[in-house]
């Protein structure tokens, strides 16, 4: 299966130019050259069949075939709102929330969140840009800016609500519709505050437990997610 890699300008047309790090994999690390076959996508849905055409000093030119409406999304949309781990945890949990397919990111702000979490978004981009060339996924999950659990509770009533919380109910007594909207809350290490849990709960939440044992905030994460999207 030729490589993937991704187009940050929409693809229009029969041609199309890479720059920066997609040239350079392609260029240095795998020293391509014209007649290169491989699949490019621009996060907007569909992957297209190309061609390297010519390779320059810093970008490479592609012809770009017919568009394949390829897409690999659930069928409701998924938003993780989360107070983000520091280094190395935060990629991996991007990473695997991708995979997984998350539509959206929110990353939260509680009353217990680790001062210096946050990363530049740009760099968070290119994590999302990376999982996606990895798992296949057409459509990029969505960054959106950090919030304060304030601001989530008056924005989501749309889908049904899930916050991860020790003592919350067995999730096996959620009823899920198949095409429900799904919005996930996970709290910092120290966990949500009793106060933030109340606001939760008063906003029409869900708490549920995840088990007898204490979780790193990235694992919480994915057995939520993992239970709402095989459920």
């Amino acid at each position: 299966m030729p490589d993937r890699y991704y187009s940050v300008e929409p693809i229009r047309g029969t041609t199309a130019t890479l720059a920066g790090s997609e040239a350079h994999h392609l260029l240095h690390v795998m020293r391509a050259k014209p007649g290169h076959p491989l699949v490019l996508f621009d996060g907007q849905g569909g992957e297209y069949q190309a061609e390297l055409t010519h390779c320059g000093r810093s970008t490479v030119e592609l012809r770009i075939g017919p568009k394949l409406d390829i897409e690999r999304e659930h069928p409701f949309e998924l938003t993780l709102a989360i107070a983000l781990p520091k280094g190395d945890r935060q990629r991996w949990l991007i990473e695997k929330a991708v995979e997984l397919g998350v539509s959206r990111l929110v990353p939260l702000r509680t009353a217990r969140s680790v001062a210096g979490s946050e990363q530049a978004s740009s760099k968070l981009e290119r994590y999302i840009i990376e999982a996606s060339k990895q798992c296949g996924r057409n459509r990029l999950m969505q960054l959106a800016p950090p919030q304060k659990l304030a601001e989530l509770l008056s924005q989501e009533a749309s889908s049904i609500r899930i916050l991860a919380h020790p003592g919350g109910g067995p999730f096996a007594e959620l009823k899920l519709n198949s095409t429900e909207n799904r919005t996930l809350a996970i709290g910092p290490e120290g966990g949500f505050s009793d106060e933030e849990v109340a606001q939760t709960i008063e906003a029409g939440w869900k708490t549920v437990g995840l088990g007898s044992r204490i979780l790193r905030l990235e694992t919480a994460a994915l057995a939520l997610i993992s239970a709402v999207v095989l459920r």
